[in-house]
Protein backbone atom coordinates (compact mmCIF):
# COMPACT_ATOMS: atom_id res chain seq x y z
CA UNK A 1 0.00 0.00 0.00
CA UNK A 2 1.30 3.42 -0.92
CA UNK A 3 -0.10 6.57 0.62
CA UNK A 4 0.90 9.94 -0.81
CA UNK A 5 -0.14 13.15 0.90
CA UNK A 6 0.03 16.66 -0.55
CA UNK A 7 -1.38 20.13 -0.17
CA UNK A 8 0.29 21.34 2.97
CA UNK A 9 1.92 24.72 3.36
CA UNK A 10 2.31 27.86 5.42
CA UNK A 11 -0.84 29.79 6.25
CA UNK A 12 -1.83 32.51 8.68
CA UNK A 13 -4.13 31.80 11.56
CA UNK A 14 -7.72 31.82 10.30
CA UNK A 15 -6.70 30.65 6.87
CA UNK A 16 -7.57 27.49 4.97
CA UNK A 17 -5.81 24.58 3.34
CA UNK A 18 -6.98 21.53 1.45
CA UNK A 19 -4.98 18.35 1.80
CA UNK A 20 -5.09 15.42 -0.59
CA UNK A 21 -4.11 11.79 -0.27
CA UNK A 22 -3.87 9.17 -2.97
CA UNK A 23 -3.94 5.55 -1.92
CA UNK A 24 -2.90 2.50 -3.88
CA UNK A 25 -5.53 0.32 -2.26
CA UNK A 26 -7.34 -2.27 -4.33
CA UNK A 27 -10.60 -2.01 -2.37
CA UNK A 28 -10.30 1.60 -1.28
CA UNK A 29 -14.06 2.11 -1.11
CA UNK A 30 -14.49 -0.56 1.53
CA UNK A 31 -12.14 0.88 4.11
CA UNK A 32 -12.46 3.49 6.79
CA UNK A 33 -9.88 6.15 6.01
CA UNK A 34 -8.56 8.91 8.16
CA UNK A 35 -6.23 11.82 8.61
CA UNK A 36 -3.72 11.90 11.43
CA UNK A 37 -1.42 14.69 12.47
CA UNK A 38 1.71 15.00 14.55
CA UNK A 39 2.45 18.38 16.02
CA UNK A 40 5.89 19.43 17.26
CA UNK A 41 6.74 17.40 20.35
CA UNK A 42 3.34 15.73 20.35
CA UNK A 43 2.00 12.24 19.78
CA UNK A 44 0.36 11.48 16.46
CA UNK A 45 -3.39 11.94 16.74
CA UNK A 46 -6.38 11.07 14.62
CA UNK A 47 -8.20 14.20 13.42
CA UNK A 48 -10.80 12.91 10.95
CA UNK A 49 -12.28 9.64 9.76
CA UNK A 50 -14.69 8.63 7.02
CA UNK A 51 -16.09 5.14 6.76
CA UNK A 52 -17.19 3.19 3.71
CA UNK A 53 -20.67 4.63 4.00
CA UNK A 54 -19.44 8.20 4.14
CA UNK A 55 -20.02 8.75 7.84
CA UNK A 56 -17.47 11.15 9.29
CA UNK A 57 -16.09 11.66 12.78
CA UNK A 58 -13.91 14.37 14.27
CA UNK A 59 -12.47 15.14 17.67
CA UNK A 60 -13.76 18.27 19.36
CA UNK A 61 -10.53 20.10 18.60
CA UNK A 62 -11.29 20.24 14.86
CA UNK A 63 -15.05 19.70 14.68
CA UNK A 64 -16.75 22.38 12.62
CA UNK A 65 -13.47 23.45 11.03
CA UNK A 66 -12.23 20.31 9.23
CA UNK A 67 -14.12 18.31 6.63
CA UNK A 68 -12.99 14.93 5.34
CA UNK A 69 -14.23 13.62 2.01
CA UNK A 70 -13.38 10.72 -0.24
CA UNK A 71 -13.56 9.93 -3.94
CA UNK A 72 -13.70 6.18 -4.30
CA UNK A 73 -13.35 6.24 -8.08
CA UNK A 74 -10.12 8.22 -7.84
CA UNK A 75 -9.01 6.52 -4.60
CA UNK A 76 -8.38 9.88 -3.03
CA UNK A 77 -9.01 11.36 0.37
CA UNK A 78 -9.31 15.07 1.05
CA UNK A 79 -9.19 17.20 4.17
CA UNK A 80 -10.57 20.72 3.97
CA UNK A 81 -9.23 22.74 6.87
CA UNK A 82 -10.77 26.10 7.66
CA UNK A 83 -10.27 28.61 10.45
CA UNK A 84 -6.84 27.18 11.05
CA UNK A 85 -5.17 27.73 14.40
CA UNK A 86 -1.53 27.73 15.42
CA UNK A 87 -2.14 24.47 17.26
CA UNK A 88 -3.12 22.79 13.97
CA UNK A 89 0.53 22.96 12.96
CA UNK A 90 2.04 19.57 12.25
CA UNK A 91 2.68 16.88 9.70
CA UNK A 92 -0.52 15.41 8.34
CA UNK A 93 -0.83 11.80 7.22
CA UNK A 94 -3.58 9.68 5.75
CA UNK A 95 -4.06 6.00 6.51
CA UNK A 96 -6.57 3.24 6.81
CA UNK A 97 -8.12 3.29 10.23
CA UNK A 98 -8.81 0.23 12.36
CA UNK A 99 -11.85 0.06 14.63
CA UNK A 100 -9.59 1.01 17.52
CA UNK A 101 -8.56 4.17 15.70
CA UNK A 102 -5.09 2.83 15.13
CA UNK A 103 -3.48 3.17 11.70
CA UNK A 104 -3.23 0.03 9.61
CA UNK A 105 -0.62 0.74 6.96
CA UNK A 106 2.91 2.06 6.91
CA UNK A 107 3.04 5.83 6.91
CA UNK A 108 3.60 7.93 3.84
CA UNK A 109 5.85 10.96 3.88
CA UNK A 110 3.08 13.23 5.17
CA UNK A 111 2.53 16.87 4.32
CA UNK A 112 3.62 19.74 6.53
CA UNK A 113 1.04 22.28 7.69
CA UNK A 114 2.34 25.36 9.43
CA UNK A 115 -0.05 27.93 10.84
CA UNK A 116 1.48 31.23 11.89
CA UNK A 117 -0.05 33.69 14.32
Amino acid sequence: VQLVESGGGLVHSGGSLRLSCTASLMFFSGYTMGWYRQGPGKERELVATINAGGMTMYPESVKGRFTITRDNAEKTLKLQMNSLKVEDTGVYYCNRVARTGAPIDYWGQGTQVTVSS
